[in-house]
């Protein structure tokens, strides 16, 4: 690969003559890593012409550099970077100022410092990763994704690709969304009443901006999903964590003055309880009562293979009042980044706005590929790869449970792709996941979930799509050893 000749700029506050300062340019960009060994850089021609010295200027800089064995001469080829040159593993610039900026004074709202925890990097090269919410790239449908995204580059679909949408969505995939997604949760939706989001979280931090303020008050359940509890926080309303029970949410628990409820019926995070059809029509009178909003996060139905799901809370919806969130990312992969929100029209028109203001719309290209994927029936034949494997792994996971005496607090009516699990008293999870990490075994501590300072500390999650089935079994008896050695690490 050759170094782009735009890449190069003299320091203005180089000492020495011409030639060293090109000489110092060239080798600070070996030093730092940004040139890599073998890649060639501009002639000499090129690079006087760029720079605005003479040619015979250059020519002596990387004749030195040659000498040094930063670069290496290849006869009419040119000049590149040396195998024996002095390359760091990673790209470090070195500083070029002081910060002298008071940042403590010039930032006006923080965002840093939440409840949500960071996940290795790394998740991949543990031999048992029992993580939630990645990919499987053995059960993924490369081939046919890849001809999806293919086709949307095609001529035919330029405009989807290349087109400004403004505060638009693709009409393929919003008709998809409409006319098969939806319906399976009982939903009737005209595109009107439908906005696709950057992933869910997007679409939750859409809802909080819009329904929210410093008056309002929002109630979330407890256990819940951190990200949410911090998105929450940034709004600056008025939260009042609620504990979950088998059931799920307890409607009566609702305080008085609720303006918004946050809720997954469905499958709840992270306990997986699923909501009993006679407690989602006491949570909708009780939000009639309370003239509450009722976000739904719909994040995993279509990982039922234990079972049909229940039809959403929003399909049960008379009043209007429940806005729901869907998602792409948990049965595709997370890194699409694509999800839903559906609500009533007046909502949505606000959303659109505020999503317009932020990041327009997801990228065309990314929505038309989906619709693809989605129309031409892959998605659904993924789906059912993904329920078949993960039924065999459910059953792997809770055959190794019990061999080894763990306990299971929530393990979801309908299916999913994890278990909510709880340790003796005295086990603290996080403690637990950092013994466990020089067994290649990644858990998720429960800490984080709960609201407030005295949190339960003996819960933890355990994620079972990316982990292949003859895995399980050693991995579970991994944790339950370590589990056993609380007493010489607490």
């Amino acid at each position: 690969m050759a170094i782009s000749v735009e890449t190069f700029f003299l320091s203005p506050d180089a000492s020495g003559t011409l030639q060293a300062k090109v000489q110092q340019m060239i080798a600070e960009g070996i030093l730092s890593g940004r040139f890599h060994v073998g890649e060639k850089l501009p002639s000499s021609r090129k690079l006087a012409a760029h720079l605005g010295v003479s040619r015979i200027t250059v020519t002596l800089a990387y004749t030195e550099l040659v000498a040094n064995d930063y670069l290496t001469s290849q006869g009419r080829s040119g000049y590149f970077v040396s195998e024996n040159a002095p390359i760091p593993p990673v790209y470090t610039p070195p500083p070029k100022s002081h910060d002298t900026v008071d940042w403590s004074r010039a930032i006006a709202q923080r965002f840093t410092g939440g409840d949500t925890p960071r996940k290795p990097d790394d998740w991949r090269d543990y031999r048992y990763p029992f993580i939630y919410g990645q990919v499987d790239p053995t059960l993924f449908d490369h081939a046919n994704w890849r001809l999806c995204a293919l086709r949307a580059l095609g001529q035919k679909d330029f405009a989807s690709l290349t087109s400004d949408y403004f505060d638009q969505d693709d009409p393929l995939l919003i008709e998809y969304i409409a006319r098969h997604t939806l319906p399976r949760r009982g939903i009737t939706a005209r595109p009107e009443e439908i906005l696709i989001t950057m992933g869910a979280q997007n679409a939750l931090w859409l809802t909080a901006r819009i329904l929210l303020n410093r008056q309002r008050t929002a109630a979330i359940e407890d256990p819940s999903y951190y990200a949410l509890r911090d998105l929450l926080n940034h709004a600056r309303c008025r939260l009042v964590p609620l504990r979950v029970d088998a059931d799920g949410l307890p409607p009566q628990s609702i305080p008085p003055d609720t303006d918004v409820i946050y809720t997954t019926p469905s499958h709840q995070s992270p306990t997986t309880a699923t909501m009993p059809m006679s407690r989602r029509h006491e949570l909708l009178d009780r939000a009639r009562d309370l003239d509450a909003l009722i976000v739904e996060d719909d994040y995993e139905f279509e990982m039922s293979f234990l079972a049909a799901p229940y039809p959403a809370l929003k399909s049960i919806d008379r009043d209007g009042r429940v806005i729901y969130v869907g998602s792409f990312s948990k049965s595709l992969f997370p890194g699409l980044r694509l999800g839903y929100l559906v609500g009533s029209e007046r909502f949505i028109r606000e959303a659109r706005a505020l999503r317009a203001s932020m990041l327009r719309h997801p990228p065309g290209h990314i929505q038309r590929t989906a619709a693809y994927f989605l129309s031409l029936g892959h998605y659904d034949s993924q789906i059912r790869r993904m329920g078949n494997a993960l039924h065999t792994r459910r059953q792997v996971l809770e055959q190794a449970i019990d061999a080894h005496g763990l306990t299971i607090a929530g393990r979801g009516v309908y299916g999913g792709s994890s278990l909510w699990m709880q340790a003796p008293p005295q086990v603290d999870t996080a403690k637990l996941a950092s013994r466990l990490v020089r067994d290649s075994t990644f858990i998720e501590p429960g800490a984080p979930f709960f609201a407030g300072p005295d949190r339960p500390r003996n819960f933890y999650r355990l994620g079972y799509s990316s982990i292949l089935s003859e895995r399980i079994p050693e991995g579970i008896a991994l944790i339950a050893n370590a589990m056993g050695e609380a007493e010489d690490w607490t």
